[in-house]
């Protein structure tokens, strides 16, 4: 019971606690508002020694691009990092939530923590809003069962698969994923195809755009390269649109002469105070 000593402490997390409300609302008539659509495209691909995720770097807010280098791969723990998709708030907080428990449980056993251990942690989280949080997620990670990726829905359902891609881009990327990938890749053979995936995506979705950036996970360090590769590159403009002046020809000229009203200005003479009072 909360007083004016002691006032009631908001659980930490997100809340829904207007969803309720919201219906009973949408049965009397008034809408609510529309979710504004969000746009992504994220990969991520098993090779032979580790784990290579990627991902685009434009944000958009409806049919505006908000943000051209936007960051889409989060870190986890030193051994596994995760790409997000939807709401970008959503994602970036949902993975510090998930950062600060995975450091904690490495804290207390002294062990590097499995990625199943953040599988776990992330879609009981998601699964408890039921959907209500817009994440969407592909984690990658090496532990001592070697290179591990998740496939994790905003509803908490996961899948553990070798290569996997989320967003509105997520088709243009699995058809190259279908066609080229292969067991026991080579490293460099692993980032061209998640390179070439994010492209893919880049070029036939219109909510994914800019840069390539990619994470390559190993047994014993991580590789961060923002960007990779610069896909949408800014034209330059080829021809000089400056014109000499008299190269339209003017058929009528009018001039309109424009009267100024002169203003009266009177001046007050002001008399002196007295003040022999």
């Amino acid at each position: 019971m909360s007083s004016l000593l002691v006032p009631e402490i908001s659980p930490s997390g997100f809340s829904f606690d207007l969803c309720q409300r919201n219906t009973f609302l949408v049965r009397k008539g008034f809408d609510t508002p529309k979710v504004k659509k969000t746009g992504t495209t994220i990969a991520g691909v098993v090779y032979k020694d580790g784990v290579i995720l990627g991902g685009d770097t434009r944000a958009t807010e409806d049919t505006i691009v908000a943000d051209k280098y936007s960051l889409k791969i989060h870190y986890l723990a030193p051994n596994m990092y995760c790409c997000g998709a939807g709401t970008a708030a959503d994602t970036e907080m949902t993975t510090e939530m998930i950062a600060s428990q995975l450091e904690l449980h490495r804290l207390n056993t002294g062990r590097v923590v499995p990625v199943c251990t953040a599988n776990t942690l992330i879609k009981q989280m998601l699964f408890r809003y039921q959907g209500h949080i817009g994440a969407a997620l592909i984690l990658g990670g090496f532990d001592l069962d070697g290179p591990q990726l998740y496939c994790i829905y905003p509803h908490g359902s996961t899948e553990k698969l070798k290569y996997t891609t989320m967003g509105s881009g997520s088709l243009a990327a699995m058809s190259v994923l279908e066609s080229t990938w292969k067991p026991d890749m080579s490293e460099e053979e692993a980032k061209k195809l998640v390179a070439d995936a994010i492209r893919a995506g880049v070029f036939n979705d219109l909510a994914s755009g800019s840069n390539v950036d990619l994470c390559v996970i190993r047994k014993n360090n991580v590789e961060y390269l923002r960007p990779y590769d610069t896909a949408s590159v800014k034209g330059e403009r080829q021809i000089n649109y400056r014109y000499k002046p008299g190269t339209t020809s003017v058929l009528t000229k009018t001039i309109q002469p424009i009267i100024v009203e002169e203003e009266t200005v009177r001046i007050i003479e002001s008399e002196a105070m007295d003040t022999s009072a």
